[in-house]
């Protein structure tokens, strides 16, 4: 059962209006919690309800924080890797090189002591 809520949840993201994604996701959040659904299953659908109005956002806009939050991890486990850096500029610079094809000419104005 939970896969297949999975599977729906899945293709909500294959329509295209905005009023149609929420009426699907508000029909499915209201399914997913009946009292026949496993408690996970529930849960699941609670978590719709909560996020009813980012899902037709992102039908409205096709944006996505997505990019910004794959930074963000990137640089804190640069920051658990490093235990601790002293200097910004080191920090930077492993930055720079763990985030893939760095801008070199820019690396080269940065000299660490």
């Amino acid at each position: 059962m939970a896969w297949h809520a999975k599977e729906v949840i899945r293709s909500i993201y294959d329509l295209d209006d905005p009023d149609l994604a929420r009426t699907f996701v508000d029909e499915l959040a209201d399914d997913l919690q009946d009292d026949s659904c496993p408690p996970e299953v529930h849960s699941l659908g609670r978590t719709l309800r909560r996020w009813l109005d980012h899902i037709v956002a992102w039908h409205e806009a096709r944006a996505t924080n997505g990019p910004t939050e794959a930074m963000n991890n990137l640089i804190k486990r640069i920051k658990r890797i490093g235990f601790g850096f002293r200097r910004l500029r080191h920090y930077r610079v492993r930055a720079l090189l763990y985030a893939g094809r760095p801008n070199w000419d820019l690396l080269a104005t940065i000299t660490p002591r």
